[in-house]
């Protein structure tokens, strides 16, 4: 119709505008006001509130509190509730106090406190942090690791500890830490290996990287060590020590790059030691067949058993996490279930058990381990011998048995000295002279054989005195001489009297004849 306006489509912000509008005055019907909606979503903004203020010199962005190169000299406060990361490195923040966080920070699980020239850590600063599971104390001056530092941080995961002045670590400063995975203590002055912190995996169950390079250890415990699990030798990182050069040390080290450990692979230049020959340290590696120790490298992996035994196959992986595992024994015949039959069982934690074993069961066993992200295969070579092996009793037996043939022997020599029958039953040769007897000094000491005298045919012999010589000065007869004893009457025999001043002899020869 003629004169008549026409309308127009309207545009969605018109109506966002009219809308605004009609709020504005208050209209029926009207939305919320727009000023209003803004202001409460700025009272729930984490930094809109009042104990939320973001503290001067420093940089916020959501929960993440950045303070560092402020030339702080002090930990801001106050400090948001809500902080999870809390940044405090390149300042001056010489001593951190029980009371730095005058709040708890329940959200708080990450603090960074590196190079600020820390000295002093006081034991009850982490008690209003329970959450905390990043902590970095790197590049300070803090010479102690005092008792129960940190055992009020239960959920802590790495703790970062390198390029300090730490020459003493308390026992228990890390006890009730057990979710800490990585411990970095490199580049202080540690000159005792912590020992404690891997023995039996009690104290600190979950670690899987340690590491100790550049400090001042001169000897290692190699023997633990050596027993620990492949994953966890993996990161244990001992470069850069002034260690002493031992066979033992080279075996660990040959073992740890036969096996491809990371620690020894990543370092093999810093893994050095001294010779007191040598001028100067000189790389472990190259201990083999080196004049003076002239080392040889272990066999890794050889186990060596004997006819009956029962062994047992370690699959010792360095992957952690491991998904599934299985063995192949020599003759190609898979182990996947645990319990297994026959003489090969699969136990709980990997490792192979061999019962009975048998010649055939000499080979290379094959540990198939598949992890989260990569596969290893490990090898085990069983030796059999073809005996079987004496037990501890049967050494005993075997050196009871010797000691009474000796002792047998001893009697069979003394008898055979001291109590020799006469060899004769009846005289021989009675027409024959007898034999003159040496009675001068000159004699054996020790004769096999005694001298008798001759008897007549038919009778039984009888002694003879050694000389015939008659009584000299004073009535005794001469040196060597014995008297003619008087004729016996009766059945026994008469029994050779020996001469108390002779000296051609130290035992008598005269056997006793019955």
């Amino acid at each position: 119709m003629a004169g008549m306006p026409v309308p127009r489509p309207q545009h969605p912000c018109d109506a966002v505008g009219q809308s605004v509008a009609m709020g504005a005055v208050g209209g029926p019907g009207a939305p919320l006001p727009l000023m209003p909606l803004l202001l409460a979503l700025a009272l729930l903004s984490p930094w809109g509130s009042a104990g939320g203020s973001c503290p001067p010199r420093c940089v916020c962005a959501s929960n993440i509190l950045s303070c560092s190169q402020a030339v702080l000299s002090s930990v801001p406060a106050p400090l948001p509730r809500f902080t999870a990361v809390l940044d405090l490195s390149h300042n001056n923040v010489s001593r951190l106090r029980a009371d730095w966080a005058p709040g708890r920070l329940a959200h708080l699980h990450a603090l960074l406190l590196s190079h600020n020239g820390l000295s002093f850590v006081s034991t009850e600063a982490f008690a209003h942090v329970p959450h905390l599971r990043h902590l970095d104390l790197s590049s300070n001056r803090l010479r102690a690791l005092e008792e129960n530092l940190f055992s009020d941080l239960a959920e802590l995961e790495v703790l970062l500890l390198y390029n300090n002045e730490i020459s003493a670590v308390d026992r228990t400063a890390f006890d009730n830490l057990s979710r800490l995975r990585k411990l970095y203590l490199g580049q202080n002055r540690i000159a005792r290996f912590p020992l404690e912190l891997l023995r039996d995996g009690s104290r600190l169950p979950q670690l899987a990287l340690l590491d100790l390079s550049a400090n001042r250890l001169r000897s290692l415990p190699v023997g633990e060590l050596q027993a620990l699990p492949a994953w966890l030798r993996d990161r244990l990182y001992l470069h850069g020590n002034p260690l002493a050069c031992d066979c033992p040390l080279f075996q660990l080290v040959a073992r740890g790059r036969r096996r491809r450990l990371s620690a020894v692979m990543d370092f093999q230049e810093e893994l050095r030691c001294s010779l007191p020959t040598a001028p100067a340290p000189i790389g472990i590696l190259a201990l083999a067949g080196r004049q003076p120790l002239n080392c040889s490298e272990a066999r890794e992996a050889v186990l060596e058993a004997h006819l009956g035994d029962t062994v047992t196959l370690g699959c010792d992986t360095r992957l952690r996490g491991v998904r599934s595992r299985h063995w192949v024994t020599p003759g190609g015949e898979r182990v996947l279930e645990e319990g297994g039959n026959g003489s090969a069982a699969l136990l709980a934690n990997g490792s192979l058990q061999l019962r009975a074993l048998r010649p055939e069961d000499a080979g290379t066993y094959a540990c198939w381990v598949a992890g989260p992200l990569l596969n290893e295969t490990l090898y085990v070579e069983l030796l059999v011998h073809n005996f079987t092996l004496h037990g501890p009793h049967d050494t005993l037996n075997t050196a009871y048995t010797t000691l009474v043939g000796c002792i047998l022997s001893v009697v069979l020599v003394l008898i055979y000295l001291y109590l020799t029958p006469c060899r004769c039953c009846c005289c021989r040769g009675a027409d024959k002279p007898p034999a003159p007897r040496d009675d001068s000094i000159n004699s054996s000491v020790l004769s096999a054989t005694p001298n008798h005298a001759a008897g007549v045919p038919g009778e039984p012999c009888r002694s003879r005195s050694a000389s015939a010589a008659g009584p000299g000065q004073n009535g005794r007869f001469k040196v060597g001489g014995t008297p003619q004893p008087p004729p016996r009457h009766g059945p026994k025999a008469q029994r050779k009297v020996s001469d108390p001043d002779s000296v051609s002899s130290v035992f008598s020869d005269t056997p006793i004849v019955v």
